[in-house]
């Protein structure tokens, strides 16, 4: 159902803020997040022992949560530490507690075997915080399957079809099929088109040559569960690498899986240029939201056509080699935890 030994995205790390509960649905399990006296993020299950009330509900007392229902406190191994009715805390009086790192402003959570939680396994993400990029970061949630989110962020074809106005560019863009390899935990793609027309939302900032064409690259890394990794940029056409005017940006975008048919989606959009113009920054921002809007339109009416007919199989294309191979990374993970 969900690939649970790796990390996942679960929020920003502006989301939790100190002396307030933070509750969101993680691969099916409600979980509550809150900060430590040392500011430490902790995550156990939003779920009281006593009688399952959400602890999300209760308050913050030191290091400590009270469920707001009948009072028992629980500390961040998730261990109940006081019940007022009683004098004495049954063994079993614990809830799941789970391993979370910060790294670059992500909070990540490991939702399967606590001793498989190797911090060194996080994805890098430094763009998100590094002084050299600029970037606004967002949160956007589907009403979808995040295999369905996969499958259009794998799939460069669409762009010039669903995005024409915005990071679409010209229909020769789609034609030029990416170089694709395995790597350990995910899919590599590889994708160079010379002499294009550049795409809308970029242009004005830079990279088009005086022939009005580009040189346009787009390197991706996409990793279980479903992380992306975006190296992209333009420079003008027949240009030399790091050449005058171009632009490059970085892409961090994260699907986790809330439940089967929805989706938590983190994003950010990173640029190294014009990192001292605010508006800039606004600017790009609002062109990958309008292209956003799009796929979530698209997608979630997808959802809504499959639904209707459960044994509708999907035929593939050439296009579709990369999600096809991301697929069956996710099913192979899913048999081997499920063996296990």
């Amino acid at each position: 159902m969900f690939v649970k030994n790796c990390w996942h995205v679960a929020a920003w790390d502006h989301e939790i803020v100190e002396d307030k509960p933070f509750s969101r649905t993680i691969a099916g399990e409600a979980i509550v997040f809150w900060r430590t006296a040392e500011r430490r993020i902790v995550a156990i299950r939003d779920r009281c022992v006593h009688r399952g009330a959400p602890l999300s509900m209760g308050r913050l007392e030191g290091d400590h949560i009270r469920c707001r229902y009948h009072g028992l406190a629980f500390d961040p191994d998730g261990r109940c530490v006081d019940i007022p009715s009683q004098s004495t805390i049954p063994d079993r009086a614990r809830v799941q507690s789970y391993a979370v790192e910060v790294a670059h402003r992500w909070v990540w959570i490991w939702m399967g075997d606590p001793d498989l939680a190797d911090r060194s396994l996080i994805p890098r993400t430094p763009w998100l915080d590094h002084p050299d990029w600029r970037c606004q970061p967002d949160y956007i949630r589907y009403d979808t399957s995040y295999l369905l989110i996969a499958d259009n962020l794998l799939d460069f074809s669409h762009l010039p079809f669903l995005h024409p106005t915005s990071l679409g560019g010209s229909p020769d863009y789609a034609a030029v099929l990416p170089s694709i390899e395995r790597i350990p935990g995910g899919v590599r793609l590889t994708k160079w088109v010379r002499g294009t027309a550049p795409p809308a939302y970029s242009a004005k900032f830079g990279g088009v040559g005086p022939d009005g064409l580009v040189d346009r690259w787009m390197f991706y890394e996409f990793l279980a569960p479903g992380i992306l990794l975006m190296d992209s940029g333009m420079r003008p056409s027949g240009g030399e690498p790091n050449c005058a005017g171009e632009i490059a940006f970085r892409g961090c975008q994260a699907l986790t899986a809330e439940t089967i048919e929805s989706t938590h989606y983190f994003f950010a959009h990173c640029h190294n240029f014009g990192i001292d113009d605010p508006s800039v920054t606004a600017e790009i921002h609002q062109g990958i939201l309008t292209a956003f809007a799009e796929d979530q339109d698209m997608i979630t009416a997808q959802q809504r056509n499959l639904a209707l007919d459960p044994g509708f199989k999907m035929m593939p294309l050439a296009v579709d080699a990369a999600l096809q191979q991301f697929r069956a990374i996710i099913s192979k993970l899913l048999t081997e935890e499920a063996a296990s």
